[in-house]
């Protein structure tokens, strides 16, 4: 549970970096169950997404911790 004086813009930050986490996931399990290689391609793109979307947002967040705007 956020604190009440969680501001929406950081809640969403970390609902952003679940995600990643949550598609770095699928990605390995895709891998895992997957039955040819055109599936191994999808799993690829998805992982390589999510690395730089979780990199971006983490970026941000420290952005908003230097300017004092992090209260999660």
């Amino acid at each position: 549970m956020t604190k009440p004086d969680t501001k929406p813009f950081n809640e969403n930050l970390v609902k952003t970096i679940k995600l990643s986490q949550e598609m770095l996931a699928l990605a390995d399990e895709g891998d895992r169950d997957r039955d040819d290689d055109s599936c191994g391609v999808i799993y690829s793109v998805l992982r390589d997404t999510a690395y730089r979307l979780l990199k971006l947002t983490e970026k941000e967040c420290e952005k908003h911790k230097i300017a004092g705007k992090w209260h999660t």
